[in-house]
C-alpha cells in the first residue's frame, strides 16, 4: 500500500491512503477562530440585498452583467468588522471595497405561480418563475 504523510494547519502529521488517517478538511471559519485568530468580514448591498461575506465564502447574488471567471468589485460596503472593532458607513464605508470571482451564472428552481381572481370562473393563471443568480467566491476584503 502506498502510503504518503502531509500536515495539517496545525502541524499533525497524517497518512493519505490509510483508513484510520484523519483526512485534512478545508479550513473553515469556525476552525480559524478556535484557533484564536480573528476573520475579516463585511457587508455588501448588491442588487437590493445586503450580505454579511467573508474571505473565502461562496454566495449566490441577483445577476450580474459579468461572465465566469471574470473579477467584480462590491464598492457598496456597509459595514467592515474584524474582531471587536467595527467600521460603520452613513450610508458606505469610504475606502471599503470587496473583490469577488465569479464563478457561474444560472438559473434557480422553478417555482410554480398561481394567479385567480375569486368568483369571477375562468380567471385561472398558472406560470412557473426562475430566478437568475451569480455565484461568486468572496477573494478579498479591503477596509
Amino acid at each position: 500500500m502506498n502510503f504518503s504523510f502531509y500536515y495539517d494547519i496545525i502541524g499533525e502529521p497524517h497518512v493519505k491512503g490509510s483508513q484510520e488517517a484523519n483526512y485534512a478538511r478545508p479550513i473553515t471559519a469556525s476552525f480559524i477562530e478556535k484557533a484564536g485568530a480573528t476573520i475579516m468580514y463585511a457587508i455588501i448591498e448588491t442588487g437590493g440585498k445586503q450580505y454579511q461575506v467573508k474571505e473565502g465564502d461562496i454566495v449566490f447574488i441577483e445577476k450580474l452583467a459579468a461572465n465566469a471567471d471574470d473579477t467584480v468589485t462590491f464598492d457598496n460596503v456597509i459595514a467592515v468588522g474584524e474582531g471587536e472593532s467595527v467600521a460603520v458607513g452613513a450610508p458606505y464605508v469610504e475606502g471599503a471595497a470587496v473583490e469577488a470571482k465569479v464563478l457561474k451564472n444560472g438559473k434557480s428552481k422553478k417555482i410554480t405561480v398561481f394567479t385567480y381572481k375569486p368568483k369571477k370562473g375562468s380567471t385561472h393563471r398558472k406560470m412557473g418563475h426562475r430566478q437568475p443568480y451569480t455565484q461568486v467566491r468572496i477573494e478579498s476584503i479591503k477596509a
